[in-house]
């Protein structure tokens, strides 16, 4: 073998060893990715479960924290719903006071009577402005569940009577259009 021969197969190894570590390289390479994706894919999904966990937590406390401090508003407003009731009858409990003193002092009924009449109209007035209002059931009108409790059935005066409101025993009283107190009353049978 001449030495160009020799020469000419070493370039040929080299080449070829060239090729092979680059060849080599470009699979360490692609491994390399494959195993960062492969890695990736592993951590991403950890990942993404780890920061849905938090997110979760944290608005299961910002939940928890809501309703704690919606229960203690509730309370609040509970204990004072009914001060601004209690402001608007002081007086009415004042002017009670007085008619009571009254009552001892004097023996004229007809004073009395105008003083509790006055009371009783004041006390009309300001359970009316807070939405209070007694119902009005006239003899035979129909009677309605939803209104009325019926506490007894007589025998009906008349037969236009049968299955109506003979007498009323106790006011019903509705407060903003909600009943808070059926009113007593007799059916004709």
């Amino acid at each position: 073998m001449s030495d160009k021969d020799i020469k000419k197969e070493q370039e040929h190894e080299e080449l070829q060893e060239n090729t092979a570590s680059a060849e080599t390289e470009e699979n360490l390479n692609q491994v390399d990715e494959t195993e960062e994706t492969a890695t990736e894919q592993e951590q991403g999904p950890a990942a993404e479960l780890a920061e849905m966990k938090d997110k979760y937590i944290r608005l299961m406390a910002e939940f928890e924290n809501f309703r704690r401090r919606t229960a203690k508003e509730r309370q609040d407003l509970l204990k004072t719903a009914n001060q601004d009731l209690m402001g608007d009858l002081l007086p009415v409990l004042d002017d009670m006071e007085r008619a009571r003193q009254s009552m001892e002092e004097t023996k004229d009924t007809d004073a009395m009577l105008q003083g509790l009449e006055l009371v009783f109209h004041k006390l009309k007035h300001v359970t009316g402005q807070k939405g209070l209002k007694a119902m009005d059931i006239p003899a035979g009108s129909d009677f309605d569940a939803d209104m009325h409790e019926a506490v007894t059935q007589i025998p009906a005066p008349s037969d236009e009577l049968k299955g109506k409101i003979v007498d009323v025993i106790e006011k019903g009283y509705t407060l903003n259009d909600k009943v808070i107190r059926f009113a007593k009353v007799i059916i004709g049978a």
